[in-house]
């Protein structure tokens, strides 16, 4: 193992020498080296990770590369719109949550985790695009976290098809309202979205009358 990781420390220094090199020499105005040279760090990083076995250590400092990496060129490229607070908390979540360990799969870790994903996307719709409501996007995907974890721990699952049909119905009622409030099509999704309780409910009803 230890001889990958010193492959992969020369074969990235290599990569990012001819890289240089090769924006040196051909686009000497157009500084785009940079770019996967930073992403090349990541190959002898996660080896040299893997090897410790420190997954860690390995989460925070290649969240640390892509943050640097992706602030480098949102102010580089385009300034007047910062889009790398979009990206940051993901990169930031997830050695926070790494270095949890065992209880970032409870199901208290999950709801303060769903929480904090939307009061922060909910404050960055409301500070740059308050017109267009799309955390209604996150809250539903976020959603799934605790709801699907709890039924599972609980092996409730005729109960977890009521909730979640109920959840992806105020999604689509949410998003009818919000985009397009002049024409009602909420109502087709919801549709289909209520057989799934209803044939969870008569395939346990037939279930249970042939085990009588």
């Amino acid at each position: 193992m230890k001889g990958l990781v010193s492959f992969s420390i020369v074969g990235s220094a290599i990569c990012m020498f001819f890289l240089v090199m090769l924006n040196y020499f051909l686009t000497p105005t157009l500084d785009w080296s940079m770019y996967p040279c930073i992403a090349l760090l990541l190959w002898p990083l996660s080896m040299y990770f893997v090897y410790r076995q420190n997954l860690k250590q390995f989460a925070f400092f290649t969240s640390t590369v892509f943050i640097i990496l992706l602030t480098v060129i949102n102010l580089r490229e385009s300034p007047e719109v910062l889009w790398v607070l979009y990206a940051l908390y993901p990169l930031v979540f997830w050695p926070v949550f790494t270095a949890f360990g065992e209880k970032a799969y409870t199901l208290t870790a999950a709801i303060i985790g769903a929480t904090l994903t939307i009061v922060y996307y909910a404050l960055l719709n409301i500070a740059f695009s308050p017109s267009y409501p799309w955390v209604i996007v996150i809250i539903f995907a976020v959603g799934w976290w605790p709801l699907s974890l709890y039924h599972a721990r609980h092996r409730s699952f005729f109960a977890f098809s009521i909730q979640a049909s109920i959840w992806l119905s105020a999604f689509v009622i949410a998003m009818n309202w919000a985009f397009s409030p002049g024409v009602i099509w909420a109502i087709y999704p919801i549709f289909a979205v209520v057989w799934w309780p209803l044939s969870m409910y008569f395939f346990s009803a037939k279930r249970h009358m042939t085990t009588l």
